[in-house]
């Protein structure tokens, strides 16, 4: 009779989580192998982690399916149509201040760090699909901006691409802003700021 294989000795969604911070912190070229085996769970010997995962770059594309399908939708409210075009804008803005200042993982956003890790070739074409999360991201802000001229609660005379990409320059700032240790509270009140440029092209100013 076969021997059956020897049951893994970690929690594999666990220790998914505990690499998604890994990369979060260093980047996906500066997290090396011996970092993730000695840090995902109790530690995880190399047989055991190939057996799991494969490799590095697939274990990978399981932690930006963690992130982007929970921390990354903070700003999902860019491309809800339900709700009024600034208030998309700013409660995008709001949530992911908050969750990048949260203590039970990294500061930043991995989505806006993988401009920064990304330093080789194949690590551009590893971290894909972060990019396209923020394509997505650019994409939201431009249709707010786009919805509020429909609706003309924006003038005419608005510079649709401009006011967009002030935006979500802001957004992709404010990662390095809670790298630094800004607190929440300042962050949060910067987003007020920063909404005033909508309000400085409303077609109803007086």
């Amino acid at each position: 009779m076969a021997q059956m294989g020897r049951p893994r000795t970690f929690d594999r969604d666990a220790a998914i989580t505990q690499a998604m911070h890994l990369f979060w912190e260093h980047g996906y070229d500066s997290t090396s192998l011996s970092q993730l085996k000695a840090n995902m769970g109790s530690g995880i010997s190399a047989p055991s982690f190939y057996a799991a995962f494969g490799s590095k770059e697939a274990l990978f594309k399981e932690v930006m399916e963690r992130y982007l399908n929970t921390h990354g939708r903070v700003t999902e409210s860019l491309l809800d149509t339900a709700l009024p075009p600034r208030d998309a804008i700013e409660l995008a803005m709001r949530r992911s201040a908050r969750m990048q200042c949260e203590p039970d993982h990294p500061r930043g956003c991995l989505v806006a760090l993988g401009l920064l890790s990304a330093c080789s070739p194949e690590t551009v074409a590893i971290c894909a699909p972060l990019a396209a999360a923020r394509a997505r991201n650019r994409a939201g802000f431009l249709a707010c901006v786009e919805r509020g001229m429909a609706s003309s609660e924006l003038t005419a005379q608005t510079d649709a691409a401009a006011l967009a990409t002030l935006f979500e320059s802001f957004l992709l700032g404010l990662t390095t802003l809670a790298r630094d240790g800004v607190p929440h509270a300042v962050l949060d009140a910067s987003v007020t700021q920063a909404m005033s440029a909508w309000d400085a092209m409303r077609s109803d100013k007086a």
